[in-house]
């Protein structure tokens, strides 16, 4: 299955990182409880507070399920109080992945 996929980049102050750090921990959890099949999703978090999330639905697709988890909702509640940057978001092409995107879960 072919997926698009999108970028999102920002960054946090000092006093919000624990608080980002465990709203997308709570993302992931209850990913994982949900497992969606129509979602992929990475989250990076960069030197300085810097947050990269890497979101992929299946082409012609454009309805991602992440905003109907009640953990991502609560991620994105206060998320502007948060930042210490703007939120960047833009399209992005995957031109190789190496067992990174596709790698199987711990469990599967």
């Amino acid at each position: 299955m072919a997926y698009n996929y999108t970028v999102v980049r920002y960054s946090v102050g000092d006093a919000g990182l624990e608080d980002n750090r465990a709203l997308i921990a709570g993302v992931f959890e209850e990913l994982a409880r949900a497992r969606p099949d129509a979602l992929r999703y990475l989250v990076l978090e960069l030197e300085g507070g810097e947050f990269i999330h890497l979101v992929g639905t299946p082409d012609g697709d454009d309805a991602s399920p992440l905003p109907r988890l009640a953990a991502f909702r609560a991620f994105t509640k206060d998320h502007a109080d948060r930042r210490s940057s703007p939120l960047a978001r833009s399209a992005a092409t995957v031109l190789g992945d190496y067992l990174m995107l596709g790698a199987p879960q711990k469990g599967d």
